[in-house]
């Protein structure tokens, strides 16, 4: 199962995430929920690089699937709307494939 964390702040907006996990819908190479939340999460990392001048950190461990994104204060609209369409996207994946294989939790920014 994929976990995800989605940090927000004390006004609402999305800081960050943590993803953990791999789905196991199917085989590796072939697994459809996993390519979906990678290609949501590479693509939200990427426009937050290319289209906003917003600082972040990075961490990632490919053999267990985590990885944890933050973005530093402060923080353009630009990227929480990339943050938002991102946990939209998420939970999209959720309710085509069901909580079996990903889980979405909200935590409060660090």
């Amino acid at each position: 199962m994929i976990n995800v964390s989605i940090y927000k702040n004390a006004e609402n907006l999305i800081t960050g995430f943590k993803l953990s996990g791999h789905a196991k819908f199917s085989e590796h190479g072939s697994d459809v929920v996993c390519s979906a939340v990678s290609a949501l999460v590479i693509n939200t990392i990427n426009s937050i690089e290319s289209f906003t001048s917003d600082q972040f950190e990075l961490e990632q461990d490919e053999k267990t699937g985590m990885m944890e994104f933050h973005v530093a204060s402060p923080m353009s609209s630009n990227a929480n709307l990339l943050l938002s369409s991102l946990a939209l996207g998420l939970q999209g994946v959720v309710d085509e494939y069901s909580s079996k294989y990903i889980k979405i939790n909200q935590v409060e920014s660090k």
